[in-house]
């Protein structure tokens, strides 16, 4: 699949939001955030708990915090892009099921209320016609199991 192509700086500066995303939803970085906190404090009677001590932990929070801001949401809109096309996937995939629900993220939210409203009433419906345990048994998974395979055989199937 070809990559879309970045400037001069896009993968560097995709390994490395990735890297410090990564690190910063780590144990470590939580261990050294409270050091970091602990320390501050510690040091808060040296100083006289002055305007200046505080100003430090306040300036330092900010930044770290602007700078998260952005890299969580890089991080969220990467995350969710390739859910949508796992999702896409599954759809396609899917006898039966409506194409149009392929990049339904791109509709408007009136238009996804519509189909909430529709999904709603499925749900209602089904909900009148048997017990989750009933529409999904073990006996019907394994009937889609055999469906599956025997495709498959046929060479219909990936």
């Amino acid at each position: 699949m070809p990559r879309r192509r970045h400037g001069a700086l896009g993968p560097q500066f995709e390994e490395f939001s990735t890297a410090v995303t990564r690190w910063t939803g780590s144990s470590t970085a939580f261990g050294l955030a409270c050091g970091v906190i602990i320390a501050w404090a510690a040091l808060g009677p040296l100083f006289g708990f002055s305007d200046t001590w505080q100003l430090v932990i306040n300036t330092g929070t900010t930044i770290v915090t602007f700078l998260m801001v952005f890299l969580i949401q890089r991080s969220q809109n990467k995350d969710s892009l390739a859910l949508q096309l796992k999702l896409n996937e599954l759809v396609a995939a899917i006898e039966g099921a409506s194409n149009r629900l392929i990049d339904v993220e791109d509709l408007s939210e009136e238009e996804l209320h519509v189909l909430h409203k529709f999904y709603q009433r499925l749900a209602v419906m089904a909900k009148k016609d048997a017990s989750v345990t009933h529409s999904h048994s073990i006996e019907e998974a394994d009937e889609r199991h055999s469906l599956k395979t025997a495709v498959r055989r046929k060479g219909g199937g990936k």
